[in-house]
C-alpha cells in the first residue's frame, strides 16, 4: 500500500486485529476483518459492530447563532431554527442546485458542530472559509478522532461506559464521559440501524475503541459492510448516489428541505442554486433516485446502464450489491422521472445481458432508528 496514505489514529490496532487495508479518500482504511464482509454486516444488524470514520472531517463553527445564519447562506435546510442538542442532515449546494457534499450538523450550546465527508473535506473547508469566513471562524478538528458503534445492541455496550446516553435519541448529540475522556456523542450513524457516532480526543481514540470491543456485544466491522449495510438503508454514499449533477430533489432528499426554506417560507431561497431546486420542489426535476431489486440472483453494480423494454435509455445504477439482509439484489439509480414508480419494470446491462429489475420504494431493510 502507498506509503504517502494517511493513518487515523486507530490504524495499528486495525493490523492488530487483522484487517485487510485498503485505499480510501486518501486514507488506509479497513475494508474487512478476517471474519469477512457478510459476518460484519449480520453483526451491524443483529448486535453492534464499532467501524472507524476518522476519515472524516470534524469541524466546528464557534458562535453558534452567527454561524447558523451564515451556514444557512450554503445549504437548504434550516439551521437558524436548530435547537441546542439537535442534529441535522444536510447539503452543500453549488449554483446549478448540484451537490457539492452532503453534512451533518450539529447544534451545540456555544458552537455548531459539523461532520463531512473525508474526500471533500479539504474542499469544503475552503468552501466554508471562502463564502463565510468573514461572518465566523471555522476551526478544523484534526486532533478528533470519529468512532461509528451501530446496531441493535449499541446502547448496551455504551451505556456500560455512561448510562446517560441511552437519553439521547436520534439525531441528537450531547458530551459524555467515556472511558475518563470527555466525548461528543451523536445517537446517529449510516447503517439504518440505532446506534452512535463518537467524536474522542485521537489520543484517547484506541483505548475507547479496546473497552468498546471488550463487550460481548461488540466486534469490529470495515468499509464493505459499511457501504452494503448503508446501500440497504437506502442512503447515499457522496461521489456515487449525489454528486455535482444530482439536485436534493432528484436524489430524493427533499425532506432534508425544511418549510421555513422553501418557498412562501420565512427564510426562503438565498442558498447557492436554489433557483434550479425551487423548480424541482415544484415537479421539475428531469430524474429521481430510485430503488432497484433484481429478478434474477446476478449483481448489478455501479455503472450499469438501464433500459425500458423498447431498448431505450433511462439512466444509470450508482451503488449496486446482492444484499446480505433481503437477500437479493439491490440497487440504487437515477431514472428519467416518468419511469420512476414503484412497480415499473426496467433492464439492466451487464456484460451485455438485460438483466430486469423492478422499480421499488426504499429503504431496502427497515430503519430501526430510536426516535
Amino acid at each position: 500500500m502507498s506509503a504517502d496514505l494517511l493513518q487515523t489514529p486507530l490504524h495499528a490496532l486495525h493490523l492488530e486485529l487483522g484487517a485487510k487495508m485498503v485505499p480510501f479518500a486518501g486514507y488506509a482504511m479497513p475494508v474487512n476483518y478476517p471474519g469477512g464482509i457478510m459476518a460484519e454486516h449480520r453483526q451491524c444488524r443483529e448486535s453492534a459492530a464499532l467501524f472507524d470514520v476518522s476519515h472524516m472531517g470534524q469541524l466546528r463553527l464557534p458562535d453558534a447563532p452567527a454561524a447558523a445564519a451564515a451556514l444557512e447562506t450554503l445549504v437548504p435546510a434550516d439551521i437558524v431554527d436548530l435547537a441546542v442538542g439537535k442534529q441535522r442532515y444536510t447539503q452543500f449546494t453549488n449554483a446549478s442546485g448540484g451537490i457539492l457534499d452532503d453534512l451533518m450538523v450539529t447544534r451545540r450550546e456555544d458552537d455548531l458542530f459539523v461532520v463531512v465527508n473525508a474526500a471533500c473535506k479539504a474542499d469544503d473547508i475552503r468552501h466554508l472559509q471562502t463564502h463565510i469566513g468573514h461572518r465566523c471562524q471555522i476551526v478544523p478538528l484534526p486532533d478528533r478522532a470519529l468512532l461509528a458503534l451501530q446496531g441493535p445492541q449499541a446502547v448496551t455496550a455504551l451505556q456500560r461506559l455512561n448510562a446517560g446516553v441511552g437519553t439521547l435519541t436520534f439525531m441528537t448529540g450531547g458530551h459524555f464521559v467515556l472511558a475518563g475522556v470527555d466525548c461528543f456523542v451523536t445517537r446517529s450513524g449510516y447503517t439504518g440501524e440505532d446506534g452512535f457516532e463518537i467524536s474522542v480526543p485521537a489520543e484517547a481514540a484506541v483505548d475507547l475503541a479496546r473497552q468498546l470491543l471488550a463487550h460481548p456485544e461488540v466486534k469490529p466491522a470495515g468499509l464493505g459492510a459499511r457501504d452494503t449495510l448503508r446501500l440497504e438503508a437506502g442512503l447515499c454514499l457522496y461521489g456515487h448516489d449525489i454528486d455535482t449533477t444530482t439536485s436534493p430533489v432528484e436524489a430524493g432528499l427533499a425532506w432534508s428541505i425544511q418549510k421555513v426554506r422553501r418557498p412562501g417560507g420565512a427564510r426562503a431561497g438565498h442558498y447557492p442554486g436554489a433557483a434550479t431546486i425551487e423548480k424541482h420542489l415544484a415537479g421539475a426535476a428531469p430524474s429521481k433516485r430510485v430503488g432497484l431489486v433484481g429478478l434474477e440472483r446476478v449483481p448489478v453494480r455501479e455503472g450499469a446502464v438501464l433500459h425500458d423494454a423498447h431498448g431505450h435509455k433511462l439512466g444509470h445504477v450508482t451503488s449496486g450489491t446482492l444484499a446480505p439482509t433481503v437477500n437479493q439484489p439491490i440497487a440504487m439509480a437515477y431514472v428519467a422521472i416518468n419511469h420512476a414508480h414503484p412497480g415499473n419494470e426496467v433492464y439492466a446491462d451487464v456484460r451485455g445481458k438485460r438483466l430486469p429489475m423492478r422499480v421499488c420504494a426504499m429503504p431496502f431493510a427497515p430503519h430501526r432508528y430510536q426516535r
